[in-house]
This record gives structure tokens, C-alpha cells and sequence, in this order.
């Protein structure tokens, strides 16, 4: 399970100015805001930016200049493989340090659908072992309580993120795990391919 929400895609124009700056081909700009404030890339504008994204890294660095910040809520197992990308990302996450008993657990905490029956009973008597813990921790401040809490929370306990990375970044990632047997990259990576401009600049298909 994981959820990305209230996603922002920031700087096109700037990152595209820049794209030209090698030339001083500024004057064949021809990129426009339409009536709602989106960012319109005109034929000149994506022609190059296609360009650059097929001529490689080193000439795509007008990439790195296009924004991205999302919420992301997914499990513990899926934030140890997102972690793997330390470049260029930035996040900021809820505290499980300093609010995991700050509400009564529940099912909608976890990650729980693809577990079978057997797994879904396991998962409710750790939650009610959990929510006594809880209870306990809240009434008497009890650190092994509190220590017991953190000990025991399942992988597949949700954690929200804000994130933020850069094109360059998604083309990385789309390319390394659109393939994963996780469904959660799968999500990831279909997110990816909706971000404007994405089949042109990060999937670097023909328009």
C-alpha cells in the first residue's frame, strides 16, 4: 500500500532558460503559461529538452532544475528501499520516535493488502498487544512500555514523508525499479509517468 498526494512540479521555466544557456539561444524560446498557470513547453523548447535527454546526464543537467515535492504514506519495508536513493532527495517524516502514542493503533496503520487470512489475524493480535502497550505508556509513562512499542512494530507500518527530488532523480529510479516485485514501486513508478512532460523527459520516448 502507498499513497502519493498533494504532489508540486516547480521550476520548468527556469530549468529551460537554462538548458539555453549554452548557446545564448534564448531568443528561440517559445515555451508559454496557459490560462490556468500550467507551463506549456513549445515545439523549440521540447525539441531540445528531448535532445539534451537523449544525449546523456552530462548534457541533461537542465534536469536537475525541475522540482518535484510529494507526499508519500507507505510502509517501513518500503522507505528501507526507497532510502536507497540518497542523491538528490530531501524528506521530512512523521516522528514515530515521538508520536507513535499519540492515537489508537489500527488495521489502517499497516500495510495489509496482499496478507492472507492466517497473516491478518497475526496482525490484529499485534495490534491489540500494541494498543495496550499503548494505554500503558500514556497512563504511567513507562519507558519499557514505550521501548516495547517501538521493538515490536511490524515492517508494513505506514509512515507519511514529504519528499522532494529532481527529474534527473526519477529518471533513475523509474529505470531501476518499474520491474520490482513489489507493487508499491509499481505505483511509485506509474506516479512517475503521470508528472508532466514524464514520457518525454524521464521515459525519453518521442512525443
Amino acid at each position: 500500500m502507498i499513497q502519493l498526494e498533494r504532489c508540486s512540479v516547480m521550476n520548468l521555466e527556469n530549468a529551460m532558460r537554462g538548458a539555453r544557456n549554452p548557446l545564448n539561444s534564448w531568443a528561440r524560446s517559445d515555451s508559454y503559461y496557459d490560462e490556468v498557470g500550467n507551463y506549456i513547453l513549445g515545439e523549440n523548447d521540447l525539441g531540445l529538452a528531448m535532445r539534451l535527454r537523449k544525449a546523456g546526464s552530462d548534457h541533461r543537467k537542465y534536469m536537475r532544475q525541475i522540482f518535484v515535492s510529494v507526499d508519500i504514506t507507505a510502509p517501513l519495508y518500503w522507505w528501507k528501499e526507497y532510502d536507497t536513493y540518497k542523491v538528490a532527495t530531501v524528506a521530512n517524516s512523521t516522528s514515530t520516535m515521538h508520536k507513535i502514542h499519540s492515537k489508537p493503533f489500527s488495521r489502517e496503520d499497516f500495510s495489509h493488502d496482499h496478507m492472507t487470512e492466517e497473516a491478518l489475524a497475526a496482525l490484529d493480535r499485534m495490534i491489540e498487544v500494541l494498543e495496550q502497550l499503548r494505554l500503558r505508556f500514556v497512563e504511567t509513562k513507562e519507558k519499557d512500555a514505550w521501548y516495547s512499542m517501538i521493538q515490536l512494530l511490524p515492517e508494513s507500518y505506514q509512515q507519511l514523508r514529504t519528499c522532494s527530488f529532481n527529474y534527473e532523480t526519477l529518471v533513475h529510479i523509474y529505470f531501476s525499479r518499474r520491474d520490482h516485485k513489489l507493487a508499491e514501486w509499481h505505483t511509485f513508478c506509474d506516479w512517475i509517468t503521470s508528472l508532466p512532460y514524464a514520457k518525454e523527459l524521464i521515459l525519453g520516448e518521442e512525443a
